[in-house]
This record gives structure tokens, C-alpha cells and sequence, in this order.
């Protein structure tokens, strides 16, 4: 069955890579959105915190929230439409009339994801360095946790998607459906906006879900740690965060069971 899925792989990018839309408002998108912020804010003085502390460009604070929103759109989002969207077209019912186990078919679209958010990110990353000048950690234990971060996001992202692509009513409505709840959570999530200037509230709402933890897990990596001042309770909560992505991806794995079938109407 794995190397089913092995197999897959290759076909699922194939098949994303030929959607345009799908390859602009997931693939693209985080690095589109990092030379918008950058350019409009070129022109501003260093963010700073305190009156004495280190200061940052804007390039480099957007940064951990843009690679944290790309893992989350290349599985949530990405995922969540094109399961939905082969649900409604008649695929998966094909696909189950056939002998392709279910672990298979998972292994491909998953394979697919943790491709395309590797080499997102990669080249964001080559983006914001080469082009926009920003400094990246290089210390071993800040490497091992982005790295550790990015695929306990990007695991998370997968069974969230796989979740979530049984809202739609039909896979026409996919896209309105999915990418309204996605793009709601970014900017609540500290992404586009300092997460502590939100209403407490709001901030609190956001805390319940994965994106918000996410991004402030790759605040901890990639901003020097000074800022951890600018965070709820002054500190960055990498610890509690991590919990609260594996409880998240616990949780999609237990939805993804429930949910998941190759019929709409199959019960």
C-alpha cells in the first residue's frame, strides 16, 4: 500500500501543478505577499522593541508568519479543495470502485503536500535572504526547531484538510467554503497583524486553533529573541504551542476517520 502511495506522489503534483489557480493562492501566495509587504514598508524605519532593542526590517518580521501560512494553505486549504473537489466531480467514487487502498490514495496527496510546503518554503526562505536581505538563524538548535515546527505544522495542515474537505455540499463550492475559514484565520493569527494588538478577545479565538501557534513557533526561530517581549505574556510558549498542534493533529486524525469517505453519500 506505501508504495502505492509512493507512486502517487509524483501523479498528485503533476495534477497540482497544472492548476493555476491552485499554484498561485497556495504555492505562490507566501512569497507574493512577502515582496508585497516588503516593498510597501521599504521606505519605514526598523521594527523595535523597547526603546533599546534590537530592531528588525519588515521583510524579516513577516517572515515566520508567511512560512507558517504557507504549511498551513499547501495542506488546509490545498488539500481541503482538491479532496472536496474530486469528491464532487465523481473521482473518489471512481477511485473506490477500484483496487486503490484508501492508505494509498492518502500517501499520494499527503506526499504531494509535505513536496510543495519543502519547497515553498525553501524558496521563500532564497526569497526573503537573496532579494530582501534578511538574516537567517544559524545555530543548530534553531534549525532543528523550524524544522521540527514545520512538519508538525505541515502534519497538521494534511488531516485538517482531509477534515475539512467534507464541508462543502458539493466540490463547486469548495473554494467559497474552505479558503474564507483559511484566510479568517490568518488574520487572526498574528500573520498580517501583531498578534497582541488584537482585542483580547479575538486573541483568545485564536489561540484555540493551530495557525496562531504555528506562526508564533516560527516567531521563536526566526526573530532574534528579544522579541519574545512583543508576544502574549512575554514569552514565545513554544512548549504549550506544540502541544496544542499535536493535540490539533490528533484531533484531524480522529475527524479524518469519521468523515472521510469516497461517496458523499456512503455511509
Amino acid at each position: 500500500m506505501i508504495t502505492i502511495g509512493v507512486g502517487r506522489i509524483g501523479y498528485e503534483l503533476r495534477q497540482y501543478f497544472r492548476q493555476p489557480e491552485a499554484v498561485f493562492f497556495t504555492f505562490l501566495f507566501p512569497i507574493v505577499m512577502l515582496a508585497l509587504f516588503s516593498v510597501a514598508f521599504s521606505a519605514s524605519p526598523d521594527i523595535h522593541v523597547g526603546p533599546n532593542g534590537p530592531g528588525v526590517t519588515f521583510s524579516t518580521d513577516y517572515l515566520p508568519g508567511l512560512v507558517a501560512t504557507g504549511a498551513f494553505l499547501s495542506g488546509t486549504q490545498a488539500l481541503g479543495v482538491d479532496i472536496a473537489t474530486e469528491r464532487g466531480d465523481g473521482t473518489l467514487k471512481r477511485l473506490g470502485g477500484t483496487p486503490l487502498p484508501v492508505l494509498s490514495y492518502f500517501v499520494g496527496k499527503i506526499g504531494m503536500v509535505l513536496v510543495t510546503a519543502v519547497v515553498q518554503t525553501v524558496l521563500l526562505l532564497a526569497v526573503a535572504t537573496v532579494v530582501f536581505h534578511v538574516t537567517l538563524p544559524t545555530s543548530g538548535s534553531a534549525i532543528a526547531s523550524g524544522i521540527g515546527l514545520l512538519v508538525l505544522g505541515i502534519a497538521t495542515s494534511c488531516v485538517l484538510g482531509i477534515a475539512v474537505s467534507s464541508l462543502p455540499r458539493d466540490g463547486k463550492r469548495a473554494t467559497a467554503v474552505i479558503v474564507p475559514i483559511v484566510l479568517v484565520l490568518q488574520f487572526i493569527s498574528g500573520v498580517y497583524l501583531p498578534f497582541t494588538q488584537l482585542p483580547a478577545w479575538l486573541q483568545n479565538l485564536a489561540s484555540i486553533f493551530p495557525l496562531r501557534w504555528l506562526a508564533s513557533g516560527m516567531r521563536s526561530v526566526l526573530l532574534p529573541d528579544a522579541f519574545h517581549v512583543a508576544e502574549p505574556g512575554d514569552a514565545w510558549h513554544v512548549g504549550e504551542g506544540s502541544l496544542i498542534l499535536f493535540a490539533w493533529f490528533v484531533a484531524g486524525l480522529a475527524l479524518c476517520a469519521l468523515t472521510f469517505r469516497w461517496n458523499k453519500k456512503d455511509t
